[in-house]
């Protein structure tokens, strides 16, 4: 990025940036630019910034002669002050897509995880997160169960559902009535389904109230419902007291359709 944004302004200043060589450090943060001209006859000089006459490369070194190449250093102050102002401008604007970019991508591949934010700021229609590379997070009031009450500072949970992308501005939407957040709580706390020893088949929900789960095991020694629900109900507690007290059914999934309603 660096060396497109220099190279942008040799052209603008030079009209070519082909006999340049721009030297980056990013270790140590130093950066050189380099010109490289032809030297030629005094009388057949005509392009200053490919050229160099004999007389001026006999300055720099009396060993010079004809048709040899001299490299010299460019210095920042002969820009100018506008040129440096608009190479920060432009470095600046950069720098902002690619990071836009980055938040995007990254949030694209999470669509559908659980991710954790804080709560920066309670709006009547949404809510704003922070997640912890300080990354904008939105949480809709539709998308919020009806017993969520969030206050600044607070940390809450909830699954990514989408990432809107307009005028390469991503906007990151969060969901905890999705059926998708509530299972991802079940993986998260019932070790068979990470394994996919146990398959969830199917979640209704009505976000708040009640939902219903459907679960289906591979192996005849281990009861799909006894293990999501845990000893005395401990593993689907922990997800009932994140749903703010949804009552949640687990029931055995079956291909019969009548023994299954």
């Amino acid at each position: 990025v660096l060396e497109d944004i220099f190279r942008n302004m040799l052209i603008k200043r030079y009209g070519t940036d082909e006999n340049f060589d721009i030297i980056i450090n990013i270790d140590k943060g130093d950066l050189e630019i380099w010109r490289n001209r032809i030297v030629v006859e005094d009388d057949v000089f005509e392009n200053p910034n490919t050229q160099i006459s004999l007389t001026e490369a006999k300055r720099i070194d009396a060993d010079y002669e004809v048709g040899e190449e001299v490299t010299d250093e460019v210095k920042f102050k002969d820009f100018g002050r506008r040129s440096v102002l608009a190479l920060r401008q432009n470095l600046s604007a950069r720098i902002l897509e690619l990071e836009k970019d980055h938040i995007f991508t990254k949030y694209k591949e999470k669509v559908g995880q659980i991710v954790t934010g804080e709560v920066y700021q309670v709006w009547k229609k949404e809510m704003l997160l922070v997640d912890d590379e300080g990354n904008e997070l939105l949480l809709p009031k539709t998308e919020q169960i009806a017993g969520d009450f969030y206050r600044k500072g607070e940390t809450a949970r909830a699954v990514v559902l989408r990432v809107d992308n307009s005028n390469n501005n991503p906007k990151i939407i969060l969901s905890r009535t999705s059926p998708v957040f509530l299972q991802r709580l079940l993986e998260a706390e019932v070790p068979e389904i990470h394994d996919g020893q146990i398959v969830i088949r199917k979640i209704a929900r009505i976000p708040g109230e009640r939902a219903k789960v459907a679960v289906e095991s591979f192996d005849e020694r281990i009861d799909p419902v006894g293990a999501c629900v845990g000893v005395k109900g401990s593993r689907v507690h922990v997800i009932v007291r994140e749903l703010r007290g949804e009552n949640i059914d687990v029931i055995s999934f079956t291909a019969n359709t009548a023994l299954f309603i």
